[in-house]
C-alpha cells in the first residue's frame, strides 16, 4: 500500500494527478495557465496544485524529458524541492521557466514531473588522510581530464 497525499486543486485547467503503474514512478504536472514567452523571458508558471506531503518526505520537481524539445524552456533552478512544511491551502506549486526561444505553453500542457523522496538521514563527515581506493584517473565516467 502506498502513501496517501492530500492534493488541493487551485485550477480547473489541470487534470487530476495520477500514478501510471508500470510506466514510471514520476508523476506529470501540467501548466494551469497559458504563458507566452519571448526568448530570455522568465516566468513562474502555475501548476494549479497545493499538497500536504507525508511527514519526512519532500517532492523533487524536474522538467519532463520532452519539455525543452516541445516548449524551448529550461527550469531556472534545475530541480525544485518542496518539503512537507509547504502545505497551506494556497501554497501553490510553480514551474520557474526560462525561455530559450519564443514559445507558448497552454493550460493543460505537461511541462514537468515530480516524485517524493524521504528526507536524507543525518550525516556525519570524517576527515581521513586517504580513501584507500584506486584513482580512476579522470572526471566522471570518461576518465579524461
Amino acid at each position: 500500500m502506498g502513501k496517501t497525499i492530500s492534493v488541493r486543486y487551485l485550477s480547473d485547467k489541470v487534470e487530476a494527478l495520477r500514478y501510471i503503474d508500470g510506466k514510471s514512478d514520476w508523476i506529470d504536472l501540467r501548466a494551469a495557465e497559458d504563458a507566452e514567452l519571448k526568448q530570455g523571458d522568465f516566468k513562474l508558471i502555475s501548476l494549479g496544485i497545493a499538497m500536504q506531503l507525508p511527514k519526512g518526505y519532500e517532492a523533487h520537481i524536474v522538467p519532463r524529458s520532452s519539455t525543452f524539445k516541445n516548449f524551448g524552456v529550461i527550469q531556472a533552478n534545475h530541480m525544485g524541492v518542496v518539503d512537507e512544511r509547504y502545505c497551506g491551502d494556497n501554497d501553490q506549486w510553480y514551474f520557474p521557466a526560462i525561455a530559450m526561444r519564443d514559445t507558448a505553453i497552454h493550460a493543460g500542457d505537461r511541462i514537468c514531473q515530480f516524485r517524493i523522496m524521504e528526507h536524507q538521514p543525518v550525516l556525519q563527515f570524517e576527515v581521513v588522510e586517504t580513501l584507500n581506493n584506486d584513482d580512476r584517473g579522470g572526471i566522471g565516467s570518461t576518465g579524461i581530464r
